[in-house]
């Protein structure tokens, strides 16, 4: 592969993609885009007269800067075969919706999508999606596959709208590149996986591969993609009664799993998930973030509240605040040849504390 770009690269997630496949010995070029100045991690990539690691600094949200970066003649020279779409994930973004608003995580993956069809030399997008876009069923038995009903409720907290609807472009596309939605289904499912888009399809030029990804856990207790506790440490308020069982991944496995959707020829949604499940509970007090038992008619009245008052809440009184899952990632296995590498365990950091660590799974 000639070059690929990564979204987002100055966060997390996208600097632990970008520095996976920078080992990746098919990959060429690199090309990272973020918001913020180039991480000091990659001043040692981008050494050198002809460096392989290219970074660029950009508002993904905005259509001129995408529009003018995505049509620049650099990035013509420069040719990439693949786009790996990684949403915003830590602290909130600015622009979350309010009343009337787009929400950014929509805007960006809309734009990132459209200019990926523009682009010519463009054959494969690999997007990170959300595990938490399902319709989830009381209790903790929830075992979901891919094709398993999204939840279109529009009483959805915006912050889960903009995963449902981010979702539901790239769906849409794989839908196109396939010819047609499979019989007896539609967008609220998933579209065909495993297998290379139908030949006789006029925009099956693009392949697409979504990864629906549940809580992702770093080292030192860092967690993200989880909607009720990405952000800045500190007690979370949880309904009292419930303690909904959380899988999660190594944000290793989440670079391991992008380069399998790389290097495969498949095309659809996979779910991508870790060993183990732990309890909202768990994963909050070991990650810095306790939850606390609260009422649930008072959380309701919250966010009602909040979302009178046009504010981007967390999901205070959601399904999944309530009701647990599991995730089935048996196509991830034989369509992508992914398996988790990592275990998530309890590690005690430098100040004493004890918290989550991604360590290699034993063989």
């Amino acid at each position: 592969m000639k070059a690929v770009v990564v979204t987002h690269a100055d966060l997390p997630l996208g600097r632990r993609i970008v520095k996976l496949l920078w080992h990746e010995p098919g990959i060429g070029r690199l090309v990272a885009i973020g918001e913020g100045p180039p991480p000091r991690a990659f001043d040692a990539l981008r050494a050198g007269t002809e460096p392989r690691l290219v970074y660029e600094q950009l508002d993904h949200a905005r259509q001129r800067s995408i529009a003018d970066w995505f049509h620049s003649r650099r990035l013509r020279e420069i040719a990439p075969e693949a786009v790996v779409y990684v949403p915003h994930h830590g602290a909130a973004p600015e622009g979350l919706p309010v009343v009337a608003q787009v929400p950014k995580r929509v805007a960006e993956a809309r734009l990132v999508l459209h200019h990926a069809l523009e682009l010519r030399s463009i054959r494969t997008l690999v997007a990170l999606g959300s595990a938490f876009v399902y319709e989830l069923a009381p209790g903790n038995a929830n075992q979901l596959c891919e094709d398993s009903p999204l939840r279109l409720d529009p009483s959805a907290p915006p912050a889960l709208r903009a995963w449902i609807d981010s979702d539901m472009l790239f769906q849409a596309e794989i839908g196109r590149a396939h010819g047609a939605w499979p019989s007896g289904s539609s967008p609220s499912g998933s579209s065909p996986s495993g297998s290379s888009p139908s030949a006789s399809s006029g925009r099956a030029r693009l392949r697409v591969v979504l990864l629906r990804v549940p809580t992702v856990v770093a080292s030192g207790g860092y967690v993200y993609l989880h909607p009720l506790l990405e952000g800045a440490a500190g007690p979370r308020p949880r309904p009292a009664g419930f303690d909904p069982l959380c899988p999660v991944i190594a944000d290793k496995d989440v670079a391991r799993a992008v380069a399998a959707a790389l290097a495969s020829g498949a095309c659809g949604v996979f779910q991508v998930a870790g060993h183990e499940r732990l309890p909202l509970s768990v994963l909050g007090r070991w990650t810095g973030r306790p939850t606390l038992p609260v009422p649930g008619p008072l959380l309701g009245l919250a966010a009602r509240g909040a979302a009178w008052l046009g504010l981007a809440e967390a999901a205070l009184d959601a399904p999944l605040a309530r009701h647990g899952m599991s995730l089935d990632v048996r196509r991830a296995e034989t369509g992508l040849g992914f398996r988790p590498r990592y275990r998530i365990g309890l590690a005690r950091a430098g100040d004493g504390a004890l918290r989550l660590e991604a360590v290699p799974a034993p063989a």
